[in-house]
């Protein structure tokens, strides 16, 4: 694992774009303060699988907090849509509030379609 490079960059004429190296080699960890934060990462994360089996409708959730973390980082970005305006239809938003709906939904589109590519990798 000392060796190992992330990835390298890669000119493309105006930019330069990261290309990550594919990880398919075998890792030894000797620094035990990283194997024990990994562990408790590990713990957390089946905590958090176990909770899940008292969701009723994951799916639901799921998108709920999709729809909250996209009304959130919009934010940061200037828009002043919440919650439950995200909720609502196009038509029934405020037309002087329309452009901000769409920014959030364009956010929810991409997030959901990173996560049905993240299905493919696995």
């Amino acid at each position: 694992m000392k060796n190992f490079k992330a990835g390298r960059y890669i000119n493309q004429g105006t930019f330069k774009s990261f290309q990550p190296e594919k990880i398919n080699k075998q890792w030894v960890l000797e620094n035990m303060e990283l194997v024990n934060l990994l562990s408790q990462a590990d713990r957390q994360l089946g905590k958090l699988d176990m909770y899940s089996e008292y969701i009723p409708n994951i799916d639901l959730f799921i998108s709920m907090h999709i729809a909250k973390e996209a009304t959130k980082s919009s934010k940061i970005e200037g828009t002043k849509t919440n919650i439950e305006e995200v909720l609502l239809d196009k038509d029934d938003v405020n037309e002087e509030k329309r452009n901000d709906w769409e920014e959030v939904q364009n956010y929810i589109s991409a997030l959901n379609s990173a996560i049905e590519n993240l299905k493919k990798l696995l």
